[in-house]
């Protein structure tokens, strides 16, 4: 998402600045190009060489240092920038920006730039309690200015509390959000995903393969999209993604009441989540010991939360998937109908590439309307982003249709 994007990367003197040479790096791997401006004390920290290096691009350091014959460098640099990100910023940067002080290259581009410009302050505690800080803060932030709220830990001076740089990959993540356009602004999504578990004894389950990161990576991309997301997951070993309301679950029945109780406040399900169809009858209080050559366990089924959905949907966008291994668009044409679904999105899990606990999905969209559309092999990610592009359709014809 932030290949060919043209960053430059604003470094402040203090002792995080090392954090800025990993973030610098993600930015580089991800695609941007990016350049770097540091004040006087940031070099004291670590040298320009570093980032340098890794950047592939000259490091600024000088106010009047032209680029080019044509061109001023401060202008040039701000021109230039589709995202300005400052990290670490210091007290003593966020002030002079707050009222309108540039007597650096830093605060010059800063200043002179159009683009967005996304801090993350790393200082001491009690500077960043201050209410001078907290007044510079809100300033800014009153003027467009996006910040990365600093974490809470040990800091280098010794104390304890807020004021520590976040972690690079918070801020790179905010990096993206600045950047993707906001077009589901205003929905109110709920993914589900993962596996869900069925208990048969204290120690034992029945569960499926389902990992988990076909739903997180939906969430993630809408929550950078702009929509307030919740996610409801079975258990998963992934890091659940940025900005989420994140509720856990284990069992389908489990998963039914999350759903049910968010689904008032919801205007697009999408239920990506591999839920069992069946759960043992009896659950055992106490583990089953292995005595006999067979052992017999009565299922019973599971309740249907995506047919739930479908017969209340309203004037909400219902999204369903369907794991096939034969049959694919019969099998999933007629879970289409039964569930009453806007879109299932369908894949032959016995495919290479397609399957559980992967990075890459082989889709194919049947919509309501009767249109298939066939995708070739992609990222989870990138088809994600494609599932939210039919969301954002689906919605303006809906709406489209509820004005006529």
């Amino acid at each position: 998402m932030l290949k060919g994007k043209e960053i430059v990367l604003g470094v402040t003197g203090g002792i995080a600045v090392y954090k800025a040479v990993e973030l610098l790096r993600l930015l580089v791997k991800a695609g941007a190009n990016v350049h770097v401006v540091m004040t006087k004390s940031a070099t004291e920290f670590v040298t320009p060489l570093t980032f340098q290096t890794l950047s592939r691009n000259p490091v600024h350091l000088e106010l009047f240092n032209l680029i080019s014959e044509e061109k001023i460098g401060h202008i040039a640099l701000a021109d230039r920038a589709d995202l300005y990100i400052i990290a670490p910023a210091t007290a003593n940067c966020i002030g002079k920006l707050a009222n309108g002080i540039a007597d650096d290259l830093l605060t010059t581009t800063v200043m002179a730039t159009r683009a967005p410009v996304l801090i993350a302050p790393a200082m001491n505690v009690n500077m960043y309690r201050n209410s001078i800080y907290r007044e510079n803060e809100a300033r800014l932030k009153a003027h467009g200015y996006l910040f990365v709220a600093p974490a809470c830990g040990m800091l280098a001076c010794g104390y304890e509390g807020e004021g520590k740089l976040q972690a690079p990959e918070v801020i790179f993540e905010e990096a993206v959000a600045a950047l993707t356009p906001k077009r589901l602004a205003g929905e109110r999504i709920l993914v589900t995903a993962g596996p869900t578990l069925e208990e048969i004894d204290p120690v034992r389950y029945i569960s499926n393969h389902s990992s988990g990161k076909m739903g997180y990576a939906i969430a993630r991309q809408a929550r950078l999209r702009g929509a307030e997301v919740t996610l409801v997951t079975g258990p998963s070993c992934l890091t659940p993604p940025l900005g989420v309301e994140v509720v856990r679950v284990q069992s389908a029945q489990e998963m039914r009441d999350a759903v049910q109780g968010c689904l008032p406040r919801i205007d697009v399900v999408i239920k990506a989540a591999a839920v069992a169809d069946y759960r043992p009858k009896t659950r055992a209080g106490e583990k089953v010991k292995k005595s006999q050559e067979s052992l017999c366990i009565e299922l019973e089924k599971n309740p249907d939360i995506l047919a739930e959905l479908g017969a209340h949907k309203g004037e909400r966008i219902l999204v369903g998937f369907a794991a096939e291994t034969q049959d694919l668009v019969r099998n999933a044409g007629a879970k289409l109908k039964a569930k009453n679904l806007d879109l299932v999105v369908a894949n032959d899990v016995s495919q290479e590439g397609a399957g559980f606990n992967v990075d890459t999905n082989i889709a194919k969209f049947l919509f309501s309307d009767g249109r298939i559309e066939e995708l070739p092999m992609m990222g989870k990610e990138e088809l994600a982003g494609v599932i939210l592009d039919n969301v954002e359709t689906l919605r303006g014809e809906k709406r489209g249709a509820a004005k006529g």
